[in-house]
């Protein structure tokens, strides 16, 4: 089967987000210049950078109380930080729950019933059991073509890894199995590593 977005595909579900799986959660925590918070996943996320440490991820949609996007990218424009939280296989259900569209005005972490506490570089909360957060102020957001999609770009001032996770020097993600987006209503949780030598090594 061959299709061009712009001409449709003819099948009953989009197929595109299950063709670039899997895909890393970007739980993004952040805070309005009004105080309130905000939880959500998106699952057009990514490292992009080592030195400096850096992290992108995507907004496509939008909500009326927001105009022209969602609560993550207003907030993140009015304060210019935000969260990254990864997800474990142990948080899939309050992730998912985070995911619905609350209105402005609803603290996620509250109506999900996550425990928040306060990051160190940034005025905003993260969250407690995430296996890892990174604290990240905004460098740029760079509206992409259509309607409500924005690429949010951030440098990373600060990382949390709980202890637990550090196995002999190494943030070892078999100890909390990362929860990964895959197309649909798809996930699928990371419990089977193996390690390849590069040919250079």
């Amino acid at each position: 089967m061959f299709y061009r977005p712009e001409d449709g595909h003819g099948l009953p579900h989009n197929p595109f987000n299950a063709i670039v799986t899997p895909r890393p959660i970007g739980w993004i925590s952040s805070r309005g210049k009004d105080g309130r918070d905000n939880l959500a996943p998106y699952s057009f996320f990514n490292a992009v950078a080592y030195v400096p440490p850096q992290v992108m991820f995507s907004s496509t949609s939008a909500k009326e109380d927001r105009g022209d996007t969602k609560d993550s990218v207003a907030n993140i424009r009015e304060t210019g930080v935000f969260c990254v939280n990864i997800v474990s296989y142990a948080l899939r259900d309050v992730m998912n729950k985070s995911s619905q569209a609350f209105a402005a005005d609803i603290d996620e972490f509250e109506a999900a019933g996550i425990e928040k506490v306060p990051c160190e570089t940034i005025d905003c909360p993260r969250v407690a059991a995430a296996p890892a957060n990174l604290e990240c102020k905004l460098t740029q957001i760079v509206q992409l073509p259509g309607a409500a999609n924005f690429l949010v770009l951030g440098e990373v001032t600060g990382v949390h890894m709980r202890d637990e996770h550090l196995v002999e020097g190494r943030f070892d993600v078999t100890t909390f199995e990362p929860l990964s987006r895959l197309g649909y209503r798809d996930y699928a949780k990371v419990d089977n590593l193996f390690s390849l030598a590069r040919p250079d090594d």
